[in-house]
C-alpha cells in the first residue's frame, strides 16, 4: 500500500505543471505516503480472520454467510396461521388460552352484533337513497373486536375505511355513527366527509381519509413522535391486502424499521382489493412475508379468531413498546359483503362461494359457540340482545334523519385560523347566487349561521 501511495504521489508531481488544481493532491498523497511508511503494519486478529471466513460482513447484509452453491431463492418455508378456537368455537391448545373473563367475552360479542345490525340498517338506508354511501364490515368482526380489545385507549388508531367495530367497542355511540352517516349538524366532520369516514378526538382515531394508504406513514410518524415524548402507547394502522401494493406500504414499513418506531401495522387479508382477488395482485406469500423482508418482527394470524386477534395483538403491543420496534399482523379472513354500496361482488366471485364461507368459518358464530360452551350465552340472550339492538339503532337513525346539514358557513372554516380574504369573496359571491335564486339555493335543511 506504501508503494502505491508513493507512485500516486509521483504521478501526481508530473502532471502539476500541466494541471495546477492537482498541486493540492500531491501534496496529500505525499503526506499519506510518508504516514503509511511509518505506520506499524497492520496485522488481522484471529477472532476477525474467522468472521471474514464465516460471512462476508457486508454493511448492507451484515448476517449473511457464504456458499458454494449457485442457486435462486424463490421463497422459504410458508408462514403458519395463530389460531386459538377451531371452527366449532374449542380451544385447540389449552396452553394458548387467554382465560378472558366473560364481561369481556360478552362485550366482544354484543359489539360484533351491534355492529352486524347496525351495517345492515345504513346498507338499506343506502339502497333507499337516504344516505348517499356505506362500507358493511361482515366477515371481519372478528379483527375488530380482537385488536380493539388488547389495545390501551391513549393508542392512536389510523384506520382505512372497514374498522367501525374498533371505532364502536372503544365507545362511539350509536348516535355518532348515524350523524356521521348523515352529514348532519352534529357530524365531527361537519358534513365535509363521505359517510363511514368516522375520527374521534377522544378515543384517538384519527379521521379516515379516501386515498389509499396514506393512513400509513402517518401512522408511523405518530409512532415516532409517541417515542421521541416516552410514552408506553403505540400507533396502530389498519389497511387492507390491497392497500399493501401502494408505495405508501412500503415507505412507512421501511421508515418504521429505520427509525424503530413502535407502530403495529395490522393488515386486513380479505382476499379481494375491491374486484381483484389476491391471485391478481401479488405472488409472494401473503402480506406477513413483507414485513420479514423489512426486518420487522410479524404475526400472521386467523382473523376469523377473536381470541387469536387478540392474543397476537397484545403480543404485539407488548414488543413494540419493550423494544421500540415495528410489528407487522396479516389477518386471514373473508370478506363475505360487497367492497361497498358502489359494489356488486357478483360479478366477480360466486354467490355459492359467499354463502360456503358464511356457512363455514363464521367468525360471529364461532366466538358465539364459545361463549355456549362456557355457558355465557343462549338463544334467550341472543334474542333480547338482537331486538333491543335494532330497537337502538332504528331510534338513532330516525334522529339523525330529522336533524339539519351543518351551517351554510362552515363551508369557509377549520382550514385557517383566521379567513383569508379570498374565501370571504367566495362566500359574499354565495350568499348572493343564494339570494338571487332561493329555489336553487334554498337553506331550509341547514342549520343557521353562529
Amino acid at each position: 500500500m506504501a508503494s502505491s501511495l508513493r507512485s500516486a504521489a509521483t504521478l501526481l508531481s508530473r502532471t502539476a505543471a500541466a494541471h495546477p488544481r492537482l498541486a493540492a493532491r500531491r501534496a496529500l498523497a505525499t503526506s499519506a505516503a510518508r504516514l503509511q511508511a511509518s505506520a506499524p503494519e497492520v496485522v488481522v486478529s484471529a477472532p476477525l480472520a474467522h468472521a471474514a471466513a464465516d460471512g462476508p460482513k457486508f454493511p448492507g447484509a451484515l448476517h449473511s454467510k457464504y456458499t458454494h452453491e449457485l442457486a435462486f431463492i424463490k421463497q422459504s418455508a410458508v408462514l403458519p396461521t395463530y389460531r386459538v378456537l377451531d371452527q366449532d368455537g374449542q380451544i385447540v391448545d389449552a396452553a394458548q388460552d387467554p382465560h378472558v373473563d366473560e364481561a369481556w367475552a360478552v362485550k366482544v360479542y354484543k359489539t360484533m352484533v351491534t355492529l352486524n345490525t347496525m351495517d345492515m340498517i345504513l346498507y338499506e338506508a343506502q339502497r333507499q337513497g337516504r344516505i348517499s354511501f356505506y362500507m358493511t364490515n361482515y366477515g371481519e368482526e372478528a379483527t375488530h373486536m380482537g385488536s380493539a380489545a388488547a389495545l390501551e385507549l391513549d393508542d392512536i388508531i389510523f384506520g382505512q375505511y372497514r374498522e367501525a367495530g374498533v371505532l364502536m367497542y372503544r365507545g362511539f355511540t350509536i348516535d355518532e355513527f348515524m350523524n356521521q352517516c348523515y352529514s348532519n349538524v352534529h357530524d365531527y366532520g361537519k358534513g365535509r366527509q363521505m359517510p363511514v369516514h368516522y375520527g374521534s378526538n377522544k378515543l384517538n382515531f384519527q379521521t379516515i381519509s379516501s386515498p389509499l394508504g396514506t393512513q400509513l406513514p402517518q401512522a408511523v410518524g405518530a409512532a415516532y413522535a409517541l417515542k421521541r415524548a416516552k410514552k408506553p402507547n403505540v400507533a396502530m394502522c389498519y389497511f387492507g391486502e390491497g392497500a399493501a401494493s401502494e408505495g405508501d406500504f412500503h415507505a412507512a414499513l421501511n421508515m418504521a424499521t429505520t427509525t424503530n418506531s413502535p407502530v403495529l401495522f395490522f393488515c386486513r387479508n380479505n382476499g379481494f382489493a375491491i374486484s381483484t382477488p389476491v391471485s391478481d395482485q401479488y405472488r409472494g406469500d401473503g402480506i406477513a412475508a413483507r414485513g420479514i423482508g423489512y426486518g420487522m418482527h410479524t404475526l400472521r394470524v386467523d382473523g376469523n379468531d377473536v381470541l387469536a386477534v387478540y392474543r397476537a395483538t397484545q403480543l404485539a403491543r407488548k414488543h413494540a413498546i419493550e423494544h421500540s420496534e415495528p410489528v407487522l399482523i396479516e389477518a386471514m379472513t373473508y370478506r363475505v359483503s360487497h367492497h361497498s354500496t358502489s359494489d356488486d361482488s357478483s360479478a366477480y366471485r360466486s354467490k355459492r362461494e359467499v354463502e360456503d364461507w358464511k356457512a363455514r368459518d363464521n367468525p360471529v358464530t364461532r366466538f358465539r359457540k364459545y361463549m355456549e360452551a362456557k355457558g355465557w350465552w343462549d338463544q334467550a340472550k341472543e334474542d333480547k340482545h338482537k331486538k333491543e339492538t335494532r330497537k337502538t339503532v332504528l331510534a338513532a337513525f330516525a334522529k339523525a334523519e330529522r336533524e339539519p346539514k351543518p351551517p351554510v358557513v362552515d363551508l369557509f372554516t377549520d382550514v385557517y385560523d383566521t379567513v383569508p380574504p379570498h374565501l370571504r369573496e367566495q362566500e359574499k359571491e354565495l350568499h348572493a347566487l343564494m339570494a338571487k335564486y332561493p329555489d336553487h339555493y334554498s337553506t331550509a335543511a341547514y342549520a343557521p349561521s353562529k
